[in-house]
């Protein structure tokens, strides 16, 4: 949750001359709900006029928020799109700007899409006395670095296996995380992926299942060609993903289509409790 105490340095920022008013954070913003302030200027620093404007703009963002790829993406983004009702705007300082686009542009690439022009972080100030800077460093020592996903080539869906070929995978694997995928749709007709994930350790390391499942979502939100290619329809349908932590990176290396009738993977996650790698 995003403090605004936290990254404040100073109340004061730049005015862009707009007659403003203070509106309630609406609803359809979810990214920029439980961010320390329930009221925003309208205007907006993106130039949004109207309250339409801005739910419909900002709900092309709110996917990149979902992927986690930075830690300042919703305040980043929650401070142009919503920013706090003070007596002048608080900008985004160009530090800020560029720790965030560094992380996230490569989740953008991944979906086909550049870093806009409208988030040139040129635009910002580079003072952080009178703007919204990151968290000092000694904040984030405080917090658990975890591996991060990232873009990759889709594996191919493996259906046709047997459980000694999965077991010699799961040796030479860190992780093993059976997921049910179900589509739905949005109000705005973008896909909406449900995801439930079901931690399978093959070695757990220092990781916990719910950090392993958030990563493993992250993975899947990053990497969303692969999860369309994954769920063609809108049935659910349950897969077994295996891979690696690499240098920090989460490496999904195999893909497997858990199906009903299928007993092969079954008998393998069975066998792996007592199984010996070589």
């Amino acid at each position: 949750v995003f403090a605004v105490n936290g990254f404040l340095r100073v109340a004061s920022g730049l005015d862009i001359g707009l007659s403003t008013k203070c509106v309630l954070i609406p609803k359809e913003m979810g990214m920029c709900h439980k961010i320390g302030y329930s009221e925003m200027r309208l205007p907006n620093l993106m130039g949004h006029t109207s309250m339409a404007e801005v739910i419909q703009k900002s709900t092309t963002w709110q996917h990149l928020v979902h992927t986690d790829c930075h830690p300042h993406v919703r305040p980043f983004l929650c401070s142009l799109f919503a920013p706090i009702c003070l007596d002048t705007f608080i900008h985004p300082c160009r530090s800020m700007c560029a720790a965030v686009r560094d992380s996230c542009a490569p989740v953008l690439r991944c979906h086909g899409q550049p870093w806009p022009a409208s988030l040139d972080c040129d635009r910002f100030p580079g003072d952080e006395d009178t703007c919204l800077a990151p968290l000092t460093k000694d904040y984030s020592h405080l917090q658990k670095v975890l591996p991060k996903p990232t873009c990759q080539t889709c594996p191919a869906v493996e259906e046709f296996f047997t459980h000694k070929r999965v077991l010699e995978v799961f040796c030479d694997s860190n992780f093993a995380v059976k997921v049910k995928l179900s589509k739905k749709r949005t109000p705005f007709e973008d896909q909406e992926y449900n995801i439930e994930c079901q931690v399978e350790f093959t070695t757990q390391g220092s990781l916990l299942p719910y950090e392993t499942q958030n990563m493993i979502q992250q993975w899947l939100l990053i990497n969303e060609k692969c999860v369309e290619r994954m769920s063609p329809t809108h049935r659910p349908t349950v897969y077994l993903l295996v891979g690696n932590v690499e240098e920090g990176t989460i490496l999904v290396k195999q893909v497997y289509r858990w199906q009903r009738k299928d007993s092969q993977l079954t008998l393998a996650t069975q066998k792996w409790r007592y199984h010996k790698c070589l």
